[in-house]
Formats: C-alpha cells, structure tokens, sequence
C-alpha cells in the first residue's frame, strides 16, 4: 500500500508542475481591432524565431508564400524547423521578428476565436479524450450532424475501427472503454480535422503512425481535399519521397530553409512509391 500510495504521489506532484507550467504562461495578445483574412495563402516574411530560455533561433530570416488551395510539405532532419514554422501558422507563439499571415492578415491581428475557426491541427503524437468517437471527432466542430461526423470518419478511412467498436460511434474510448491502438488513434485524429473543414490544415508527419496502405490513402484525401476546396494544406514530414506528390517543397535545415521549390505538376499519391 505504501509502494503504490508513493506512485500515486509522484503521478499527481507531476500533473500539478505540469498544470502550474501552464497556467503560469501569460496568454498571447488579442489585437485591439481584429481583422479578418481573406482567403488561406500563408505566407511567412523574413520570420525569426527563438524559444524562451533557448540560446539560438529556432528559425532565422525564413521567408515563403504558399498560395490558396496548394499543399505545401516542410521536409527536413529533426530539429530543422518544420515543426515550429507550422506552430507559428495558428500563432502558439509569437515571431520574434518578421509576419506569419493568412489570407493577407498577420496572425496577430486576428482574434484568437477566429484563427482557431481558420485553422485544424493533426499532431503526430495524437491523443483521444476519453469520450465516445463520436464526441472526439465532434469535439473540434460542437455543432456538426452525426452524418457530417460520420462522413469525416469515412474519408479518415475509420470504416474498419467502427465497424469492430461495440457501440460504433457512441463508443467510449480510453480508461474503462475500448482502447485504440496508435494508428487507430491517429485516423480519428484526422477525422476530427476534417469534421472541422478548415481553411488551413496543419499535418505534422499525419501518417507516421499508419500503415503503408492507410497512409498512402489518407494522404491522397488531403492533397484531394486540397485541390476540390481551395484549403491550403501544409505536411510536415521527414519522408523526401513525398516531396513530388506537393505543390510546394520547402527543405529545412537548422532554421533556415535549404531550398524552395515549386511543382507545376505534382504525382498523385497512388502512383507514389516509397
């Protein structure tokens, strides 16, 4: 009793340092007049930025512009910037120099309520909450019908994972529910930013934890979603190999970008092999 009485501590002395980090950060800036942006070219001018306590910029005068309705993928070893030029993009920090602007309007002239409208997030390291799979993927659009969940959960190819769920989409996922494996998460992850159906769609490496069929064919959802509804989408990914399924390729290395290349004629994702 002792033993797991000191573990139980421990777990809960960690949650509270973690909740204390939290709410000791000030909350960014809401600007004084907001604006709205029109359209979703992102566009990134002459950006440096540097992390609190860090001893060098995580990224140094890096400049791009990614038109409306193209797919853009940041491709680079780890530590490059991929990850932080997509943060800066739905404005978790501020740039320390230099604009990140969607639709012509920098982030931080943009209500907070708005650019999260503006924009959907698929992590790598994706959790669900522990709710029922209908209310994961409905968490990110309150309002959305259970056909319009359902629809999102189909294009996330979540067919399998609902099809062996006891309670279909009312089932409760996590502790005293049914457990998803990684991948399983993952795809409802995606369903939940496609139920969203923003106009900027941030991937960071979105199929990392797929299989090779799955992957390949969440992928061609995206750059297809992409090219039907004008939604700009940005892939953060290590796998070079995409590099010609995208509009735009962006290589990053130690905070500034290597080379930036734009594709007249991308490979569809099917006939992509890697």
């Amino acid at each position: 009793r002792i033993m797991y009485a000191s573990e139980s501590v421990m777990e809960a002395n960690e949650a509270m340092t973690k909740l204390d980090e939290v709410l000791s950060h000030t909350p960014l800036a809401e600007p004084a007049q907001p604006v709205q942006p029109s359209g979703s070219q992102v566009e990134f001018c002459d950006v440096t930025f540097t992390y609190p306590n860090a001893t060098r910029p995580a990224l140094e005068h890096v400049s791009f512009t990614v038109p409306q309705g193209s797919t853009v993928a940041l491709v680079g070893p780890s530590g490059g910037g991929k990850s932080t030029a997509a943060s800066l993009i739905p404005r978790f920090w501020d740039v320390d120099a230099g604009s990140v602007c969607i639709g012509g309007a920098d982030v931080r002239s943009i209500g907070s309520a708005a650019l999260m409208d503006q924009v959907a997030f698929v992590f790598q390291d994706t959790r669900l909450f522990k709710q029922s799979l209908l209310e994961n993927i409905r968490a990110a659009r309150p309002n959305a019908t259970r056909e319009q969940v359902l629809s999102a959960a189909h294009a996330a190819q979540c067919d399998d994972i609902l099809a062996k769920l006891p309670d279909g989409l009312d089932t409760v996922i996590g502790t005293q529910g049914t457990y998803l494996s990684g991948g399983e998460q993952q795809r409802g992850a995606i369903a939940r930013a496609l139920a969203k159906n923003p106009d900027v769609l941030l991937c960071d490496e979105p199929t990392g934890a797929l299989d090779y069929q799955t992957g390949k064919a969440i992928l061609a959802l995206l750059y297809d979603l992409c090219k039907k509804s004008r939604k700009t989408v940005v892939v953060v990914t290590h796998n070079g190999a995409l590099a010609p399924t995208a509009d735009v390729l962006i290589r990053m290395k130690s905070g500034k970008i290597e080379s930036f290349e734009e594709n007249p004629s991308p490979v569809p994702v099917q006939e992509l092999e890697w």
